[in-house]
């Protein structure tokens, strides 16, 4: 962090990400994240002002140093979505730190946010999704690999979980039950139920692997080929090599499988809410996001199959 920067401001940054840490349950990354987008903020008014500032410093902030600032993050090559996470953790610091202080942080909070265009999840279809699964089941030579690898999937695919939160599990998950407790980002836990093909998987597994996975209830319940905690990047490999035999996109990663878990429930008729929970979303815009997905993919189908549609197509 600058130089610049007075002892108070340093406290009340580190205050502050102490705060999000216990209170709100912030994982590290994100407390990296803002600490690094806020003290880069605070670094850029200290050298724009050229003088030493403090927490009054933030009440006397214009309109004009915000522009100032967010223009030097453009020409620093920051995309806008980058720019708009920068300007909301400067805005979350702010807010608190004014409450705190008693300044007027109206010229920070009113700075409008870049607009950008989101990213929609690239989910698979459900034959490609039972695809995969399957193809990467038949993949490894050796057999208790191939039974470990499907069984990470369907539950990436069946239950809704992250990786990280799939080769999270322990030997205590075995046998599966019929629900799971999460521990999800930011340490929030949820209720996930697990379908019976994801109990099977995970037996078909734990009864062909050559570590006693069942009988270390702390220790990791998906191993490598040595024994020790299984590697993502095995499952990235796996998934890699399955989109490669079945002629699928390169956006059919390991987290599309935990998308179309969510997008095939909400075409379903599944609730919003509901799919929430299951993911651990922290807020429901989030999940809201798939039904902009389920809504582009019915435009497809309009667009494909509309007998107007199909005229215009053949007049051209």
């Amino acid at each position: 962090m600058s130089l610049a920067l007075s002892d108070a401001l340093r406290d009340a940054l580190s205050t502050w990400l102490d705060h999000l840490s216990a209170l709100e349950g912030a994982a590290e990354n994100t407390l990296r994240a803002y600490r690094t987008d806020v003290a880069g903020f605070l670094g850029f008014l200290a050298a724009h002002g050229g003088e030493s500032i403090g927490p009054a410093r933030l009440g006397r902030v214009t309109q004009t140093d915000m522009r100032a600032w967010m223009a030097h993050e453009r020409s620093r090559g920051t995309q806008a979505r980058s720019l708009a996470r920068n300007l909301s953790a400067v805005k979350s610091f702010t807010r608190w730190l004014a409450e705190r202080e008693g300044f007027d942080p109206t010229a920070i909070l009113a700075a409008r946010s870049p607009k950008f265009q989101r990213k929609l999840p690239r989910p698979l279809s459900e034959d490609a999704a039972r695809e995969v699964i399957g193809q990467i089941g038949t993949q490894p030579r050796e057999e208790w690999i191939a039974a470990r690898d499907a069984a990470v999937v369907t539950l990436l695919y069946g239950c809704g979980l992250r990786i990280s939160e799939a080769l999270g599990l322990t030997g205590a998950a075995s046998p599966l039950p019929e629900t799971l407790r999460i521990l999800g980002k930011g340490g929030k836990e949820r209720v996930v139920p697990t379908l019976p093909v994801a109990r099977r998987a995970v037996a078909d597994y734990v009864r062909l692997c050559p570590f006693p996975v069942a009988d270390e209830p702390g220790a990791a319940l998906f191993r490598g080929a040595r024994g020790g905690p299984l590697n993502p990047r095995l499952i990235s490999r796996a998934m890699e090599s399955a989109r490669a035999g079945l002629g699928l996109p390169a956006t059919a990663t390991p987290h599309a499988l935990r998308h179309s878990f969510a997008t095939h429930l909400l075409a379903a008729g599944g609730d919003l809410r509901a799919i929430q929970e299951l993911l651990g979303h922290a807020s429901l815009s989030t999940t809201q996001t798939y039904t902009a997905v389920d809504t582009a993919r019915l435009m497809e189908i309009y667009d494909r199959a509309h007998p107007r549609a199909a005229t215009v197509q053949s007049k051209g």
